[in-house]
């Protein structure tokens, strides 16, 4: 079998990677964008992932190239495919996670539920949204926008003039795209993983709750996924049951391999609403590593070596991962470990060998139970030691 994968990108996905590759026995080769990233522990080249001769000499020496983002140009991507390197996922299906517009395309040519939502080119266009929309509403750019970047609730038509600007000035045309401002009561993600062959499996529907557009607790699975919710053909069915034939069809529709996480808006009126996509291992699936029989990450290289994928039962009745935003100021979070570890015997640390900055994804806390309150009350408390 297929034993060498190589990963492009070098931040804490790939760095996630690394312990379930040593457990198989496999390979792990990473590609880091500059020195002394997340994942320098498997670092084998350092280069820019835009750069065709980089990518390419880097490709040839593994068996499978797969990623910890998902911004390598389609030109590269195709590159690799056309010298005959094994690519998961391809570059057809992560064509949809790095163009929201064309993503927004297809889960409506698939008949899944999405928010009501148009492209846009210039104000007048989004003014002509707005009024028929509550005069509020969510302008995104097609592409780059992540954890919160590329995404503005505007009241006014002239609220993305900026973005207007930097289209024309670009030269390469495109367009906005705008969504109603979606009346959810939660949101919610659900992970699929999908090899080659076609075997699916999915993991439990999980709670996310945002701070600042960045995702700040994962509830696992999520409370009240059993409540009903209506279908995509209008039939009624759980929330557990229409976000797994969602993201199944989501999976299936656009040939994805490897982990899918589909992010969701649960509604008021009762729908579940596809609002992002991400073809890779997802900050919504970190609680697998210490909650599931089988983590995202040693699923993930099952799947892009087209191995059998494994169980994604919980291990516990509950998990919760909450992660550290920022992290202590003029310390690690190796500094705090002591104090944490004392006061939170059942919290798993994980830290991505970061420094601390506001806002930024330095690490997460994991705890598992039986009690869904207590489990939330412990990680929450574990994870304020690192903050401050």
């Amino acid at each position: 079998m297929k034993s060498t994968v190589g990963v492009i990108g070098g931040g804490q996905l790939a760095r996630m990677m690394i312990p379930p590759a040593v457990s198989l026995g496999l390979t792990i080769k990473v590609l880091e964008e500059a020195p002394g990233m997340s994942a320098e522990l498997a670092a084998t080249g350092v280069g820019d992932y835009r750069d065709l001769d980089t990518v390419l000499a880097f490709a040839r020496t593994v068996d499978v190239v797969t990623f910890d983002h998902e911004h390598v140009p389609q030109h590269v991507l195709h590159a690799l495919v056309d010298a005959g390197i094994t690519v998961h996922p391809g570059p057809d299906a992560l064509l949809y996670a790095q163009d929201k517009l064309l993503m927004r395309q297809k889960i409506t040519e698939l008949g899944l539920p999405s928010p009501d939502w148009a492209a846009i080119s210039n104000a007048d266009e989004l003014g002509a949204f707005l009024e028929s929309h509550g005069g509020r509403a969510v302008v995104k750019t097609a592409r780059g926008g992540y954890d919160g970047k590329g995404v503005r609730v505007v009241d006014d038509k002239n609220g993305a003039d900026d973005w207007f600007i930097a289209l024309e000035e670009d030269g390469r045309g495109g367009s906005l795209i705008v969504e109603e401002l979606v009346d959810f009561v939660r949101e919610l993600a659900q992970q699929v993983a999908r090899r080659p062959s076609g075997e699916i499996v999915a993991y439990p529907v999980v709670e996310t709750v945002q701070k600042g557009g960045v995702c700040a607790e994962v509830t696992a699975p999520a409370p009240t996924a059993a409540d009903t919710a209506r279908a995509a053909d209008g039939t009624a069915s759980t929330v557990a049951e229409v976000a797994r034939d969602i993201a199944v069809r989501v999976a299936e529709g656009v040939g994805v391999t490897g982990m899918l996480a589909v992010e969701l808006f649960e509604t008021r009126d009762g729908r579940v609403l596809v609002n992002e996509l991400a073809m890779r291992p997802h900050n919504s699936g970190h609680w697998s590593i210490d909650g599931a029989v089988t983590s995202q990450f040693e699923q993930h290289l099952r799947a892009v070596l087209d191995l059998p994928l494994g169980s994604t039962r919980p291990r516990e009745p509950w998990a919760v991962m909450i992660n550290v935003l920022g992290g202590p100021v003029g310390q690690t979070l190796q500094d705090r470990y002591p104090a944490v570890a004392a006061a939170h015997p059942a919290a798993k640390l994980h830290g991505y060998g970061k420094e601390s900055r506001p806002g930024r994804k330095v690490g997460h806390v994991t705890v598992t139970g039986t009690d869904l309150d207590a489990v939330l009350a412990d990680a929450r408390a574990a994870a304020a030691f690192f903050e401050g």
